[in-house]
């Protein structure tokens, strides 16, 4: 069966865009937090296939979207670079040792921690319904050194831009070694099932232009070169959350064939000034989600406007927040799937 999604990612606009929500799989959705209280905290969750598989497919079951998601984390790669990881309560995650105290040499590689993904990917590629596309991810390499080298995450990611300044050479390596894994592991899921990926740079916009280009566009162009050269034909989404101006080179220099517009992007600018034809993803503001009614709407209304002609996956500028009301996201998804 044909699957919109899909389509739209290999350039077919579509007159209704498919959609699917980040953290669509998560703490918004009752049947998520009685499964996560089960399993005693996120990593147990996240590493047990037959859980991790149910959480995916959660939303999918619910509201019928366009897109399941991978349920896991983009701290999976450093995990197995050899950093220990944690989830504590009331806690952001925690990576030691923080590269920031030791070196990329002192750790000890264990990629076979990736294998739960896999087997994860594995159950819910037998459970999607044949029309929902099936997508995989991975954190892009800026945003996973950033808790490699601090431990954990910051609000300006200060700590890592000055290591990056400092040592050049040495947070190359960093790099070097999150391109190389993520590549093996975003091969890995396909392998066993998923359709397409998206990278995720959320602390993409904490950079300076000369930066951007060289922790940013650099490492991405590098992980999508050697991704084709494994799984060609699949294609890549990017999200460089925060780059704003810097989109357009984002969009041309890392090869993405789309790209994920963060809530503070105009959709109307970047209808212009994106590479003409380049499949757009987003961006509705999830804190439009949370208001609801006319707000919401009107949202919803202005975005699908902004791109009359090109090819356009709805989704939020970012994350679903734990206390969205699940009957704002059935309107959002009646007011996209009306709108044709």
């Amino acid at each position: 069966m044909r699957k919109p999604l899909l389509a739209v990612l290999r350039g077919e606009r579509q007159a209704v865009p498919p959609m699917w929500l980040m953290r669509q799989a998560g703490r918004y959705l009752p049947e998520y937090r009685e499964l996560r209280a089960e399993k005693g905290g996120f990593l147990a969750l996240a590493t047990d296939p037959e859980a991790a598989a149910e959480v995916t497919v959660q939303p999918i079951r619910r509201f019928g979207f366009d897109g399941a998601i991978l349920f896991s984390d983009i701290l999976m790669v450093p995990w197995a670079l050899g950093q220990d990881l944690s989830f504590g309560p009331g806690e952001g995650p925690r990576l030691t040792p923080a590269l920031v105290d030791t070196t990329l040499n002192a750790l000890t590689r264990v990629p076979e921690r990736l294998d739960p993904v896999y087997a994860t990917v594995a159950r819910v590629a037998a459970q999607l319904p044949p029309q929902t596309g099936f997508l995989g991810f991975a954190g892009s390499p800026w945003t996973v050194a950033t808790y490699m080298v601090a431990g954990q995450g910051s609000k300006d990611q200060g700590e890592t831009r000055r290591f990056a300044y400092a040592d050049g050479q040495g947070f190359g390596a960093i790099i070097d070694a999150i391109v190389a894994m993520t590549v093996d592991y975003l091969a890995g899921q396909v392998a066993n099932g998923v359709e397409a990926v998206q990278l995720f740079d959320s602390w993409a916009g904490s950079l300076s232009p000369a930066q951007f280009e060289r922790w940013v566009i650099a490492p991405n162009a590098a992980i999508v070169e050697g991704f084709r050269a494994r799984c060609p034909g699949v294609p890549v989404i990017g999200f460089p959350k925060g780059a704003g101006g810097k989109l357009p080179a984002y969009a041309r220099e890392t090869g993405v064939d789309a790209v994920g517009l963060d809530e503070t992007v105009d959709p109307v600018w970047a209808d212009t000034y994106l590479p003409k034809d380049l499949p757009v993803q987003g961006n509705l503001d999830p804190l439009a989600l949370i208001a609801g009614g006319g707000a919401l709407d009107d949202a919803v209304d202005r975005i699908l406007a902004a791109f009359p002609e090109r090819p356009h996956i709805f989704n939020l500028g970012h994350g679903i927040l734990p206390d969205t009301p699940i009957a704002h996201v059935e309107r959002l998804i009646a007011r996209v799937r009306s709108a044709s």
